[in-house]
């Protein structure tokens, strides 16, 4: 980077641009030494690679930003560029320190998006966001990122009181950070068992760097210093054996009444409990035994959607146990999230009109810590971006089958057959004839007018639609579903699946079973609370 007449550049929307570009940058080199030393709060190894994901996240949201602008024909703000920066890290964040990240970010904002970048405004804005990641942390623990992140807001408020520009403040923030990510493994005894430093500290200290370069112009090139006075150690034993076997992350549409339950409802239910967030949007993160229950705390507290559930794989070691198969399954809704879970397969939740992008597959393919892998894309619009997933992680050496499902309801099918026991061929030949003998319907809601193969519908009517073709146009959903009922099975059947909306009638499903009992005898009926927004009920014919 270079810089005419060696004058700072200013904290404006251009230099967090370049923040987040910069950033990404030092955290894919620093990503698998970060990976290595993760000791704390479990010993999984991805913090790294979850801190270069949010990062992504945010940085593809502030090139949002600048495209936005530029179609208008204006430039963008500090504020525009940091909120965006912080609102792209919330939605993305991944893991524990990912998480803690995005609130750091947040606190950043409150205080950036209304001043025009001054050193003063920076020191505020890391004191504000120091403080802001003890607020999301039910029990916050020192040794950790929220030490260092201290620690740089000390250092720039000295910097500053020694009327320094913005550039000399973030470089104190970063110099501050150092010193206190190196002095964590005397606090947390974790660590210093290890003989590491804190991970989450780690890229703390790489993202503050970044910053610094940015607003000074010189580039620190210099490695973040992952070791203690101990030797890097072996992978096993480096954490507590015991814990929570579920890490579940989501996104929440809710209120801040709504929340503060919430908060105390997942506090009982695990530890590591972080919910970061505001105006009506939340990252919640916990570790729990019963991944269902803290899905469920979600739906009641508002709409959790982009659910993700981790196995620990038993013991919480530095380097989870491989096993020898697992399901990765893409799933529409909470409930769906929560039944795939409790089966043993690793969810990727998804909203409507936000399809997971094919990196966002291979992490979790990378999260089963599977030597095989079955991965249900449970849409057909997914296929390509699944087989892309699957290519990927084949070149990482895990053996991946792409399962050809195009709906949840084949999913749950397929996914009730899989036998980890088995052969590896003779377990895709199992999971993909399940799939195909599922018929699957979905009923929906017409937007708009528009020209349909079963003819004209208009806004708002209830379309129901058989292995993706639209057949019949209703008018509301009760007699509409069972239209698609009697169509499915007048070709013979021996199973129904329903899997109903977060927002169906109350009553639907104990109709549909009277329904399918009276008019279609011998056919058993299953219904699963599926939670999901885009269709109020799911279709499965066996």
């Amino acid at each position: 980077m270079t810089q005419e007449d060696d004058v700072p550049y200013p904290l404006d929307a251009a230099a967090v641009r370049s923040w987040c570009g910069l950033a990404l940058e030092a955290l894919g080199r620093e990503r698998e030494r970060i990976d290595a030393i993760n000791v704390y709060p479990v010993a999984d190894g991805d913090t790294g690679t979850n801190l270069y994901l949010t990062l992504e996240s945010a940085a593809r949201a502030v090139e949002a930003a600048f495209d936005g602008h530029a179609s208008a024909g204006t430039a963008p703000r500090l504020a525009d560029a940091i909120g965006a920066m912080a609102h792209g890290a919330l939605i993305g964040a991944r893991g524990n320190s990912g998480t803690i990240v995005a609130q750091l970010l947040r606190g950043m904002t409150e205080v950036l998006a209304a001043t025009d970048g001054s050193a003063d405004a920076l020191c505020r804005a890391l004191r504000r966001a120091a403080a802001s990641t003890y607020e999301a942390v039910a029990h916050p623990v020192e040794g950790t990122v929220l030490t260092v992140a201290t620690a740089a807001a000390d250092a720039a408020e000295r910097a500053a009181g020694e009327a320094a520009g913005a550039a000399e403040v973030a470089r104190a923030a970063h110099e501050g950070a150092r010193t206190a990510l190196r002095a964590t493994p005397g606090q947390l005894a974790v660590l210093e068992r290890a003989g590491v430093v804190d991970a989450g500290g780690c890229g703390l200290v790489a993202l503050l760097g970044a910053l610094a370069d940015v607003l000074s112009g010189e580039v620190s090139a210099a490695p973040v210093a992952v070791r203690a006075d101990a030797p890097l150690p072996e992978a096993a034993g480096c954490a507590e054996p015991d814990g929570p076997a579920f890490e579940v992350i989501y996104l929440l549409e809710a209120d801040d009444a709504a929340v503060a339950r919430l908060r105390a409802r997942l506090d009982g239910l695990g530890d590591s409990l972080v919910v970061v967030g505001g105006d009506g949007v939340w990252n919640v993160h916990v570790h729990v035994d019963d991944a269902g229950a803290a899905v469920e705390a979600g739906i009641e507290a508002g709409r959790p959607y982009r659910i993700r559930i981790q196995h620990f794989g038993g013991a919480r070691a530095k380097e989870p146990e491989m096993t020898a198969r697992a399901v990765v399954a893409v799933v529409p809704g909470a409930g769906l999230a929560a039944l795939c879970a409790e089966a043993g397969a690793t969810p990727v939740s998804v909203r409507p009109g936000e399809p997971p992008a094919s990196g966002e597959l291979v992490q979790a393919i990378r999260q089963a810590h599977a030597r095989e892998v079955m991965l249900l894309p449970n849409d057909h619009d997914l296929r390509h971006t699944a087989a892309a997933a699957a290519e990927q992680a084949r070149t990482e050496g895990v053996r991946v089958a792409l399962i050809p499902t195009r709906s949840a309801v084949q999913g749950i099918a397929a996914l009730a057959v899989h036998e980890p026991g088995r052969s590896f061929d003779e377990d895709v030949v199992a999971m993909t004839a399940a799939a195909g003998a599922t018929r699957y319907a979905e009923l929906a809601l017409a937007e708009r007018q528009s020209w349909t193969m079963a003819g004209v519908c208009q806004a708002g009517d209830v379309l129901g639609l058989i292995d993706g073709d639209v057949v019949v146009i209703g008018a509301e959903l009760t007699g509409t579903a069972m239209t698609v009922l009697d169509r499915m099975l007048s070709a013979g059947g021996e199973m129904v699946t329903l899997v109903l909306g977060a927002e169906v009638p109350d009553g639907l499903a104990g109709q549909l079973e009277g329904y399918v009992r009276e008019h279609h005898l011998a056919v058993d009926t299953v219904v699963y609370d599926g939670g999901q927004h885009a269709a109020p009920l799911l279709i499965g014919v066996e």
